[in-house]
């Protein structure tokens, strides 16, 4: 007997999309991102930002109202309540990402790895947060990461150094473990990825032995993370534990050209994007194939992909809300994945940047520079909000 066809997901269903948005805050994203579609405005706004916080002009006000409400939950974790709230009432979950960056000082790395904590204490017992995440730049020297990357020897203080760096990534995942509260580890530059696929790999050993808790991230634009996931794969089945994969596209695509160009050393992206999507979509066969021994996050803008996964699930009989399997956008981006998806029983959790306005203006410039360089993302983005204004006849 032919069984009828499964519904197709519907990404352009604009009335679940932006259904927890009022009117104003439509409106005020639909301006933002005319703003951001200017590219002039995206090169030129972060140097003269930068030079009005450093020389205290009163501009906070007007960032927190605008660029930062939308993508950023607020400056601390308490005032990440009505983000966390107004998703959770979409059925999406948060993923409270105190996005602190460039630091250099120990006492950040100790205030940003017990901030994490409190992230995972914030989530212990609260289904609205499902997942923590943290990047290992927030609680290390990224030069020091550089040179264990380029396994040039350390001398004692910078030994002594590595352990502190060790000791808070093994205090935040052990944490984690404890309270039964996944965390990701954020990918960061090819040239100090090395000890952070260490830690990783270490961390899933010790606390992924029965259930997924910590999960390292792949960045497919990269033309030899697909490997690097089926050789984990291979690991973590001989080791007996559960291998934790986020897959992302990338993030630091412009400047790993760069430096690779400038230091004389062949590129590590992939030539194109064609063949970043290919890697992408196959880690996700990859994992959907291996879903007893791999949890992961689809963590993605793109509905190609998104689309595909669900496919993917539904060929193999995986219940759309299996805990292995997750769905990940960013804070006021996609929400049109986001949304839909949650609606249709997949589980699906948003990142939630916060922290103090002038430390997170650097995850902002990012977010307004990937909204521009990602082919059509703006012009979706304000298709998708004008077409919920004129269903809404604002």
């Amino acid at each position: 007997m032919e069984t009828s066809p499964r519904k197709k997901i519907n990404f352009d269903n604009t009335e679940i999309a932006f259904r927890n948005k009022s009117n104003a805050e439509l409106n005020q994203a639909y301006w933002l991102f005319k703003i951001i579609s200017s590219n002039f405005l995206t090169k030129v706004g972060p140097p003269i930002t930068n030079f009005m916080l450093n020389i205290g002009f009163p501009i906070k006000g007007a960032i927190k109202a605008t660029i930062f409400k939308q993508f950023c939950g607020g400056e601390t974790i308490n005032e990440c309540e009505h983000a966390i709230e107004q998703l959770h009432n979409g059925k999406v979950g948060t993923i409270l990402d105190y996005s602190v960056e460039g630091e250099e000082e120990e006492e950040v790395f100790d205030f940003t790895c017990e901030e994490t904590i409190r992230t995972i204490d914030r989530a212990d017992g609260n289904p609205r947060i499902p997942i923590t995440v943290f990047k290992v730049t927030g609680i290390g020297r990224f030069a020091l990461l550089e040179k264990i990357h380029a396994k040039k020897e350390l001398n004692t203080a910078e030994i002594e150094e590595y352990d502190r760096v060790k000791k808070r990534c093994e205090k935040i995942c052990r944490t984690a473990f404890e309270k039964q509260v996944p965390i990701m580890i954020d990918a960061e530059e090819t040239w100090i990825q090395g000890p952070i696929d260490e830690l990783a790999l270490e961390m899933m050993t010790s606390f992924n032995k029965e259930k997924i808790i910590v999960y390292n991230t792949y960045q497919m634009y990269r033309h030899d993370k697909l490997a690097d996931l089926k050789a984990d794969y291979l690991i973590a089945k001989e080791t007996g534990f559960i291998l934790g994969v986020k897959m992302v596209r990338g993030a630091y695509m412009e400047k790993e050209r760069k430096r690779a160009l400038e230091m004389g050393y062949p590129s590590p992206i992939q030539p194109d994007k064609a063949a970043t999507d290919k890697d992408y979509n196959e880690s996700l066969r990859f994992c959907v194939q291996h879903i007893d021994q791999i949890g992961f996050v689809c963590g993605t803008h793109n509905e190609d992909s998104s689309r595909l996964l669900t496919e993917l699930m539904d060929e193999n009989n995986i219940p759309h809300d299996d805990p292995h399997a997750f769905f990940a956008q960013l804070l006021g981006m996609s929400d049109n994945l986001s949304f839909n998806l949650s609606d249709a029983g997949y589980n699906v959790a948003k990142y939630v940047p916060y922290g103090p306005i002038k430390a997170v203006m650097p995850y902002l410039f990012r977010r307004a520079q990937e909204n521009t360089s990602v082919a059509g993302q703006t012009g979706r983005e304000l298709g998708l909000i004008s077409k919920e204004k004129a269903r809404r006849r604002l």
